[in-house]
């Protein structure tokens, strides 16, 4: 039974971090290679990550830096940036790609946080699933006469316990976001 609950526990975790990950991705008006990471490029034939044929650093607070490890990737790694739907434009000089950040305007913003609230809905909704199996299998232990009604009633108050603390976390995190998005 306590299985049940550190497999929720860890399910729910999993929920979290996958939020935070699709996060990540959000443009906040600061650079960071994580903007990049979804990037796909083709090299010698197979799609690769851009993180594995060059190095992606931040020069300041609004300019990202591809090096690419061979010299013939420049052209093909500045096609993948500018179709890759983040609004970014590439500009070559020399060996290095310089990625410049366009400041975030009112309505993009607006956008963004829309996309982001998608998200934690998406959380929640994981979450809640994940609350919804928990309580089929313990209901399921009770049907087999592996545990008590008061066993089962003290373990559902965990399971949702569980859960109002993960929502509560997504919660947060949104906040942390949108305000981030906000800030000029």
């Amino acid at each position: 039974m306590h299985k049940i609950l550190k497999d929720s526990e860890v399910r729910m975790q999993k929920s979290i971090e996958s939020f935070k990950h699709e996060m990540s991705k959000m443009r906040t008006g600061r650079a960071h290679p994580g903007l990049l990471e979804q990037i796909r490029v083709d090299y010698y034939g197979n799609e690769t990550p851009l993180s594995q044929v060059s190095n992606i650093t931040v020069s300041d607070a609004r300019t990202l830096v591809v090096t690419p490890w061979e010299k013939n990737m420049i052209p093909v790694i500045e096609k993948a940036i500018m179709t890759a739907g983040l609004g970014l434009n590439p500009a070559t000089s020399g060996t290095i790609i310089r990625i410049p950040l366009p400041a975030l305007t009112e309505e993009r913003r607006k956008d963004l946080i829309k996309v982001i609230r998608g998200e934690a809905e998406n959380a929640r909704v994981s979450i809640r699933n994940v609350r919804r199996d928990a309580n089929t299998a313990l209901k399921e232990l009770l049907k087999n006469k592996e545990m008590a009604e008061d066993e089962l009633r003290r373990l559902e108050d965990a399971v949702q316990k569980l859960t109002d603390k993960f929502i509560a976390e997504a919660e947060q995190l949104l906040a942390a976001k949108e305000t981030d998005l906000m800030a000029i």
